[in-house]
């Protein structure tokens, strides 16, 4: 039996709007944005943000095989040294009770981002961890209708 939740936006509205001010609030590369947004998601089992993400970053002109190789960005070739600083503390600060944010990750971060772009890399990953816990607790699901194939 599954007991029904209701959002967030409706019991918590306050709440809702800093959680969406603080995402709002974030000034950094947008594609790469999408990739944290998307790799976040993914540890996170928020399926709601995995499927916006995923189609965020394709609507934006990435790669569909980079898209689906975000889980495994360690293991290919496609993602440069930046997008790999920023997967990597992604994955430390979304995972931060198991591993903290070792010092190698946050110097390599730190050698690839200027001090206001890895400030706004770390806004956007506690902004997406945010969102994500909103839309775990609250039982999210994406939208059932897929895009139908183009012959």
């Amino acid at each position: 039996m599954s007991t029904t939740r209701t959002p967030l936006s409706k019991t918590a509205r306050g709440v809702y709007r800093a959680i969406d001010a603080l995402d709002a609030s974030v000034d950094f590369d947008p594609p790469l944005r999408e990739l944290v947004r998307l790799r976040a998601s993914q540890l996170n089992g928020c399926a709601w943000c995995v499927d916006q993400h995923s189609r965020d970053a394709q609507d934006g002109g990435d790669d569909p095989r980079r898209i689906h190789s975000v889980a495994v960005w360690r293991e290919t070739p496609f993602f440069d040294s930046r997008e790999r600083a920023a997967l990597a503390l992604t994955e430390a600060m979304t995972l931060l009770p198991q591993t903290g944010v070792p010092d190698d990750v946050y110097a390599d971060a730190a050698r690839e981002f200027t001090p206001e772009e890895l400030g706004n890399l770390m806004g956007a990953i506690i902004a997406i961890n945010a969102w994500n816990r909103v839309g775990v607790a609250t039982g999210m699901q994406p939208p059932l209708e897929l895009p139908t194939a183009v012959a």
